[in-house]
């Protein structure tokens, strides 16, 4: 990888976790007030907050973090289908590591954010990886 790719492939992904901080936040606030003020059940409020956060996180990384990889010939719910089958590839193994920290430590569930904050961690990589090389491809 020369200095230009190694450069352009580093901003990617700070801008793409900086969009992964404002689909934790979507994801993160939303899975607390179901599951805390609606009293919704916590993957029930999971799958509600994943949803509306993968939209909104697709819409940013087309045009904030991928920009100039977009590729015009892919109509955009074609890609939008790629998008989300990395996104839940990425969102079963934070569901993984969401739901062995919840059960593993039942205190947790108080605090949803935590365990949802690891697993995100966790997912990062598949995500990255994924929307760099299979949804936000050229050519």
């Amino acid at each position: 990888m020369n200095s230009k790719t190694r450069g352009v492939w580093t901003q990617n992904l700070l801008y793409f976790t900086f969009v992964g901080g404002v689909g934790f936040i979507i994801d993160g606030g939303l899975l607390t007030i179901f599951s805390q003020f609606y009293e919704l059940n916590m993957f029930l409020s999971r799958l509600i907050s994943f949803s509306i956060a993968t939209v909104t996180t697709w819409g940013l990384n087309r045009t904030l973090v991928f920009n100039h990889d977009v590729n015009p010939a892919i109509q955009k719910s074609v890609e939008y289908g790629r998008y989300l089958i990395v996104q839940v590839c990425g969102a079963l193994f934070n569901l993984f590591v969401f739901t062995l920290a919840i059960t593993t430590y039942p205190p947790m569930k108080a605090y949803p954010i935590g365990p949802l904050f690891i697993g995100a961690i966790f997912g990062l990589f598949i995500n990255f990886t994924g929307s760099r090389y299979f949804v936000f491809r050229k050519g």
